[in-house]
């Protein structure tokens, strides 16, 4: 019976882990994504979602990535939306971009609850792909908005240094 448990808690932790299947139909071949780094977001002490950088390649900065975000409470469209409008806002994002990514941005998210997850994946030169539970939701085919979403995480002035330190540590072994 040990056994058995153990078995299956080490099953549980592998799944927990394992590459998002979104990644499969990424624009990069599967073998390409390495794990790169992940952490968990807080806000005010709430856990609001854990996080996982992916990168097909060597150099964070021209490699596609792809942020695997797995929401730990419900949230809806509108407040995802705002959330990542007022992040890029406040990194420096252009005005009239920011108001044509907002309408953009409702179109393709979805609302989530506990357990949800969102997968973005950054194609250099393309813009994002957005996979919610790894069904495309949609794309935005801009390559500055692709730059800026994933300086919400990844920029030094991220609003968050903590989880941008654990997503940037480095390709992991596997």
């Amino acid at each position: 019976m040990k056994t058995l448990l153990a078995a299956c808690l080490l099953l549980t932790a592998a799944l927990a882990h394992a590459m998002p299947g979104a990644l499969r139909d990424a624009g990069a071949p599967a073998s390409a994504w390495q794990e790169w780094g992940s952490g968990e977001m807080r806000w005010f002490g709430l856990a609001l979602y854990d996080a996982t950088l992916y990168v097909a390649g060597q150099d964070v900065e021209n490699a596609p990535l792809a942020l695997h975000l797995r929401y730990r409470r419900d949230i809806p469209r509108q407040r995802l939306v705002q959330a990542s409008i007022d992040e890029m806002r406040r990194l420096g994002a252009d005005p009239a971009q920011l108001k044509r990514w907002d309408a953009e941005l409702t179109r393709v998210f979805p609302d989530v609850a506990s357990g949800d997850s969102i997968t973005g994946i950054r194609l250099p030169g393309q813009g994002v792909r957005f996979f919610h539970q790894d069904r495309a939701c949609g794309e935005i085919a801009d390559p500055d908005f692709g730059r800026w979403f994933f300086a919400i995480w990844l920029d030094p002035k991220s609003h968050s240094p903590a989880l941008r330190q654990q997503l940037l540590q480095g390709r992991k072994a596997p």
